[in-house]
């Protein structure tokens, strides 16, 4: 049996499970691997020039293809990618991240209709700039909306400081970072996170993987504080005089119910609906060939 790759996702579960032994006790032989999980170009260059234009995200990661058995990424690219026969999406759980558009402290954009018209800083076909569209349509005609691809996760946290974006889309523990910081959440954009299976990983693999997993979410559960420091270890060394990891949350929380069909179609349906993506990225596998179940 070939050995499962992982690769992170910046949630505290997997360093959880590797520092306790929940992964040997599943009888999983496992190796993470780095630095493969942003695709985009950053966008941060300069602190006195425009934010550049990055139009490549999550999807178009997984669409390449990934080296590994399991990776995560925001559920509706997963969806997308499963759809269009990219991977597998695990059915026996997601994760839900905090997540928000936050503006800075000075800000005059005080509520959500205060965003009509007001560019949003996302990362192309990535979580924030779903979870943005989906937050904003429930106060704003989609004519007002807008967006602009900015790049990464820590590309809007440092473009967010450096306010050379108005308002950013920010989740997990960057958003804390700019909670720290001042910034003030305009709406909650909070959103679930996928599993996308790759490679050979096998059906005891996975389940060994997940048993971990969760064994570890109920462990910070119980002690989240023996364990949020490495929310701060995952972080840019730039932003740890920012953060106080004892002040925040956890991050992603798994959740280990099933993604299930309704949500798969309903999820699809409405990328469709919003024409997010091109027809050429657009998939039509079946729930039954896309989700393992």
């Amino acid at each position: 049996m070939a050995q499962f790759r992982i690769q992170p996702h910046g949630r505290i579960q997997e360093w959880v499970a590797e520092e306790k032994g929940y992964f040997t006790d599943e009888g999983l032989d496992y190796e993470f691997i780095r630095g493969q999980q942003r695709s985009a170009q950053p966008s941060v260059t300069s602190s006195d020039q425009a934010p550049v234009e990055v139009k490549r995200g999550a999807f178009e990661g997984m669409e390449a293809g990934r080296a590994c058995e399991i990776s995560s990424a925001c559920h509706w690219a997963v969806n997308m990618a499963a759809h269009g026969e990219h991977g597998r999406m695990w059915g026996h759980a997601y994760s839900v991240t905090p997540a928000g558009l936050w503006v800075a402290p000075e800000s005059d954009i005080k509520k959500p209709e205060d965003l009509a018209g007001i560019e949003v800083a996302v990362g192309y076909h990535s979580g924030s700039h779903f979870s943005a569209l989906q937050g904003m349509e429930q106060f704003l005609p989609k004519d007002q909306i807008k967006l602009q691809f900015v790049g990464g996760p820590g590309d809007r946290c440092q473009l967010a400081l450096d306010r050379r974006v108005q308002v950013a889309n920010v989740f997990g523990t960057l958003s804390y970072v700019l909670e720290q910081q001042g910034f003030r959440k305009i709406v909650d954009t909070s959103f679930m996170i996928g599993f996308l299976i790759n490679g050979e990983a096998t059906d005891e693999q996975l389940w060994a993987y997940f048993n971990a997993l969760q064994r570890a979410q109920r462990e910070i559960d119980v002690a989240k504080e023996l364990y949020q420091h490495y929310l701060y270890d995952q972080l840019a060394e730039k932003y740890h005089d920012l953060y106080n990891p004892k002040a925040s949350g956890i991050g992603e929380r798994l959740v280990f119910e099933p993604y299930t069909q309704e949500t798969f179609e309903r999820t699809h349906r409405w990328m469709v609906e919003w024409g997010i993506f091109p027809d050429d990225q657009v998939g039509h596998a079946s729930y039954d060939d896309a989700v393992a179940v």
